[in-house]
């Protein structure tokens, strides 16, 4: 048994689920990992969060509560041990949204509206305080991982980003740089999960929030709708931008701008993260994702009103399927960041 596995059963031990049979649960990008433990008839989920990474447990902890205030559906904290990064949790059970909806793709429209309206709720209260809050040069920059990492991957070449960067937070400056709102930033069909036994928004389940932080309204919305992980109809996007930008009172055009703009922050930014977890990571499971990420890219670059950043991307190859196995064979080879 390793240091932190016992860690881990004298935290259970401790608050009387020793005795629980535990099974894996999937996991994510990060360090962290979940585990479900039964006992007779109760379950629960542990987090295991290792100090020193860049999501630090407490801020699990704080914005579940705030999200819990709102009368919205994170998992309740049964107990913590934050010093070591050990979080014991309220269990959703399995019903993933990505996973419902494989199964049961007419609900699509339905539960994508409640998602949405779960998102309008949220952002119609002040967010807690302190949080990060970005400017557009940083969030530039944190897109400029398609340059430093997935271009690199492909050609072998090391470019500076700056300009990129400079034209993209001019992009987001004109377009995406106003109200600022508590945003979830991993707010997909994979965090989301359907609680029938509740009402009202608390039908949807929250999770993986730790990294919120201020930003702009149309953020998680995209994260939402322009999912890399699973193909959302176009009918459905179309209609909870409506549904959304409504809501908010915001003009169609401008909202609109708004909305491709981050897409294409967030697109390329997720492309930059998903090389950097193979080179870096050896996690080459997220690269069949990429051509996906790329086709919202491609859509969000053809709004008219940012049209002149789409020559700034023409440095980046696309996931070719022979682009994407060059990518593979570097998995794991690029230890230093």
């Amino acid at each position: 048994m390793t240091e932190r596995a016992g860690f881990a059963t004298a935290f259970l031990a401790y608050h009387g689920w020793g005795a629980a049979d535990r099974a894996p649960l999937a996991g994510d990008a990060s360090e962290r990992s979940y585990q479900r433990l039964t006992l007779g008839r109760r379950t629960a989920v542990i987090m295991d969060s290792p100090p020193g990474q860049a999501d630090d447990p407490a801020d699990f902890v704080r914005i579940a509560a705030h999200l819990n205030r709102l009368g919205l559906s994170a998992p309740r904290i049964l107990a913590q041990d934050l010093a070591r990064g050990f979080i014991l949790l309220e269990d959703f059970g399995n019903a993933v949204l990505a996973r419902l909806l494989t199964f049961e793709p007419a609900r699509e429209a339905a539960l994508y509206a409640l998602a949405t309206d779960v998102l309008i709720h949220l952002q119609a209260h002040p967010a807690p305080a302190p949080l990060p809050d970005l400017s557009a040069s940083d969030w530039a920059e944190a897109a400029a991982f398609a340059v430093t990492w997935y271009q690199y991957a492909i050609t072998g070449e090391r470019t500076d980003p700056g300009g990129f960067i400079e034209r993209l937070a001019a992009v987001l400056a004109r377009h995406a740089d106003g109200t600022r709102v508590l945003i979830l930033r991993d707010y997909h069909a994979e965090n989301l999960m359907w609680l029938p036994r509740r009402h009202g928004l608390r039908r949807l389940g929250l999770l993986d929030f730790q990294l919120g932080q201020l930003g702009q309204p149309a953020y998680d919305l995209v994260s939402l709708l322009q999912d890399a992980r699973r193909d959302v109809q176009p009918a459905t996007e179309a209609l909870m931008i409506r549904r959304f930008a409504g809501a908010a009172g915001a003009a169609e055009a401008d909202f609109a701008a708004a909305y491709a703009a981050l897409g294409i922050q967030r697109a390329l930014r997720i492309l930059g993260i998903f090389a950097r977890l193979c080179l870096h990571g050896g996690k080459a499971g997220y690269l069949p994702l990429m051509p996906r990420v790329w086709r919202h890219l491609q859509r969000n670059l053809a709004h008219p009103a940012l049209a002149g950043f789409h020559s700034a991307c023409t440095v980046l190859p696309p996931p070719t399927p022979e682009n994407l196995q060059r990518i593979k064979a570097q998995c794991g080879k690029h230890p230093r960041v």
